[in-house]
C-alpha cells in the first residue's frame, strides 16, 4: 500500500490499455454482488439512473496500488500529483469504446476535510471517525457497462510488469459475468420511507441545537459575513449486515445517477448521490451543483406518482432560485481559476429534475481547462463544492466548522474516478451513507439564506435522510 509516498519521476509506468466488447444479458446487482466478493471493490453507478448521469458504470477489484493520505500527514497535493504521474497511457488495443468511458486508473474519495490544506481554517470539528482524507486504488481491470446501448466492455491494462497476458486479464473478468449469471440477487423488499422513528437514533447534534445554530448562522447572514452556509447534521445506527445489500438496496428504491460503493477493508461507503462534482473530458470541465430540495411523492407506496404542487412550488421559489444562483456565482468564480478566459458559460439554467424519493433543482457550469492545468491544480480551485459549503465558500467553511460538531468525512466530499486519459468523473458525496465498526453513518444537510425557516430546514434534512434510514432499516430488520 502507498500510503502517501512520494514517486520519482523515473518512475513512470507507460500503460496499454485493452478492450473488449460483450453483448450479453445481466442483473447488474448480481454483478455488483460478484464483485463485493473481491479484496477493495469499488463500483460507480450500477443502477439505470446513470443512463442520464455520465452513461456507464464501473465494477472493480483487487487494486493494484493504494494511496491513502491522513490527516496527521503534509503536503496531499504534492503527495496526490505524484501518485497521479506514475501511470501513463501510451496505447489502446481492441474494440474502439464509446467516448468518455473510464479507461482504468484510480477509483475512490477526498473527503471533505481535505479543504483544510486549500484554505486555513478552524479546527473545532472532531475526527471521530478516523478516516483516510483520500483513497484512491489503482485498478488495472474493470467492468463498464454501458446504459444506452446495453453493451458490457471489459476494460484491462497491461503494465511492465505483469504475470499475466491481457488475454488472461480478459478472461477473468469475462468469468465475472458468469459467475454473476450464477447469483440469484433477489429484488429487495420496498420499505416505508415516512416510517421511521428518529428516536431511536443517535444523533450528533439535537433539535433544539439544530434550530439555534440555524439561527445563528442567519444573524451572520444579516451581519454580512457569508450569504449562505450550507448546515447539517448527522444520524447513526447499528448497521450489522453486508454493506453490498445496503449498496444494491439503494440502487433499485432510490437510483441515483452518481451512485459509489467503495470497500475501504475496515470501512465501506454506499452513496446515493444525484449530484455531479465535476467531469472533465477532453478538456472540459462540468460542474453541476444542487440547490432546493421538495419531497417527490406524497403517496410513499407509488413513488412514480408525482406530486405536482411541490414541484410547481420548488419551480417558482424564489429562495431557491436565489439560492442556486449564489452557486452558479461561486462555481463560475471557481472554474475561472482554471479555465480558459471567455470559455466559462452556464449550459445548463436552473432546472427542476425528478429523483425517487425527491425533486432537486439543479444548474451546469462548463469550461475548457487551461493547458497545463493538472488535477490537483483543479482541486484546489473548486473543493469542496459550493454548493454544499455555501457562499462566499472560505467564510461559510469557517462557519460550518464553527457550528457542526464532528467531522464530515467523506460527507459531502467526492467519489469518482481519475483516468489514465486525463478524463475525470467526481461526486458531490450527499446521500452517502459511512459503515463502520457496526455502525451507518447518515449526514443530511441544506443550504441556510437569510429568509430561512428553521423548522423547515430542519424537515429538509430529515427528508433528506429517510430514504437512507430506511434502507438500513429494512436491510437489518430481514437480518434479524
Amino acid at each position: 500500500m502507498t500510503t502517501g509516498t512520494l514517486i520519482k519521476r523515473s518512475e513512470e509506468v507507460l500503460c496499454r490499455v485493452f478492450y473488449k466488447k460483450i453483448f450479453t444479458s445481466l442483473d447488474l446487482a448480481a454483478l455488483s454482488e460478484a464483485f463485493a466478493r473481491q479484496r477493495f471493490a469499488s463500483i460507480l453507478g450500477g443502477n439505470p439512473a446513470k443512463k442520464d448521469a455520465g452513461r456507464f458504470s464501473y465494477w472493480a477489484a483487487e487494486p493494484k496500488e493504494i494511496f491513502e493520505f491522513r490527516p496527521e500527514q503534509k503536503e496531499p497535493f504534492a503527495k496526490l500529483q505524484k501518485v497521479l504521474n506514475k501511470y501513463k497511457l501510451s496505447d489502446t488495443v481492441g474494440n474502439t469504446p464509446p467516448r468518455g468511458i473510464f479507461v482504468g486508473g484510480w477509483i475512490g474519495y477526498f473527503g471533505y476535510e481535505l479543504a483544510r490544506y486549500i484554505e486555513k481554517l478552524p479546527q473545532n470539528a472532531v475526527d471521530d471517525l478516523q478516516l483516510p482524507l483520500i483513497r484512491l486504488c489503482f485498478y488495472d481491470r474493470l467492468i463498464a457497462y454501458d446504459h444506452i446501448e446495453n453493451t458490457f466492455w471489459l476494460i484491462v491494462i497491461q503494465l511492465p510488469t505483469d504475470s499475466q497476458q491481457p488475454q488472461e486479464k480478459l478472461a477473468e473478468l469475462e468469468s465475472f459475468l458468469a459467475q454473476a449469471k450464477q447469483i440469484n440477487s433477489t429484488k429487495p423488499e420496498a420499505a416505508d420511507i415516512d416510517d421511521i422513528n428518529f428516536s431511536k437514533i443517535r444523533c450528533n447534534i439535537d433539535k433544539r441545537y439544530y434550530l439555534q445554530s440555524v439561527e445563528k448562522i442567519k444573524r451572520y447572514i444579516y451581519d454580512g459575513q457569508v450569504y449562505q452556509v450550507n448546515f447539517s447534521q448527522r444520524f447513526e445506527c447499528d448497521y450489522t449486515a453486508e454493506p453490498i445489500e445496503l449498496f444494491n438496496w439503494q440502487n433499485c428504491f432510490n437510483p441515483s445517477g452518481y451512485a459509489a460503493y467503495i470497500d475501504g477493508g475496515r470501512f465501506a461507503i454506499v452513496s446515493a448521490s444525484p449530484e455531479m462534482f465535476i467531469t472533465i473530458n477532453n478538456g472540459i470541465i462540468s460542474t453541476k451543483p444542487i440547490k432546493g430540495t421538495r419531497p417527490r411523492v406524497s403517496n410513499t407506496q407509488d413513488n412514480k406518482k408525482i406530486n405536482t404542487k411541490n414541484f410547481n412550488e420548488l419551480a417558482v421559489s424564489g429562495k431557491e432560485q436565489a439560492e442556486l444562483n449564489m452557486i452558479i456565482d461561486l462555481e463560475r468564480n471557481d472554474l475561472a481559476r482554471i479555465c480558459v478566459p471567455g470559455t466559462r458559460q452556464v449550459v445548463q439554467p436552473r432546472t427542476i429534475e425528478a429523483y425517487p424519493t425527491i425533486f432537486h433543482a439543479v444548474a451546469t457550469v462548463a469550461g475548457r481547462l487551461r493547458e497545463k492545468i493538472c488535477f490537483c491544480d483543479v482541486l484546489r480551485a473548486t473543493f469542496p463544492g459550493g454548493s454544499i459549503t455555501g457562499a462566499p465558500k472560505v467564510s461559510a467553511m469557517e462557519i460550518i466548522d464553527q457550528t457542526e460538531p464532528t467531522h464530515r468525512n467523506v460527507y459531502t466530499g467526492s467519489i469518482g474516478f481519475l483516468g489514465l486519459d486525463g478524463n475525470v468523473c467526481l461526486n458531490i458525496a450527499i446521500r452517502t451513507i459511512i459503515i463502520k465498526a457496526g455502525s451507518a453513518y447518515v449526514q443530511a444537510g441544506g443550504g441556510i439564506v437569510a429568509d430561512s425557516d428553521p423548522q423547515a430546514e430542519w424537515d429538509e434534512t430529515i427528508t433528506k435522510a429517510k430514504a437512507l434510514l430506511a434502507g438500513i432499516k429494512n436491510i437489518m430488520h430481514r437480518a434479524h
